[in-house]
């Protein structure tokens, strides 16, 4: 199964990514990809894809990874609503709040006054 998709290259804290097509199990290593069909950079928010070989290649029974899919929506290659790619949000448990126990500060007043006046 071939799966369109982006990969990392750029250097460090200056990634920008390819748009690849690439089996769906294999990994990405020099090279190891069918055909590089774009390339999205963003820090400088360009995008840069061959149409008419994704539609191709999609036609062949490729699938879309989630963040391409929204890339393509964007440049208007496919009409489709965009996906959410964020993770889904979970509310954190609310803990219940143990009431404590009154602290009996009264008692306390009156050993520190008679400590004193001893």
């Amino acid at each position: 199964m071939l799966t369109i998709r982006l990969t990392r290259v750029g250097k460090k804290k200056d990634g920008s990514f390819r748009v690849i097509v690439i089996e769906s199990k294999r990994k990405v290593q020099a090279g190891n990809y069918l055909e590089m069909v774009g390339s999205y950079d963003p820090r400088v928010n360009t995008v840069t894809l061959k149409a008419d070989r994704i539609k191709h290649w999609m036609s062949m029974g490729a699938t879309v990874s989630d963040t391409v899919h929204n890339l393509l929506v964007s440049q208007k290659i496919i009409d489709a609503k965009k996906r959410n790619v964020l993770p889904k949000f979970k509310a954190a448990p609310v803990a219940e709040v143990k009431e404590e126990a009154p602290v009996v500060t009264a008692v306390a007043a009156e050993a520190t006054a008679d400590t004193i006046t001893e």
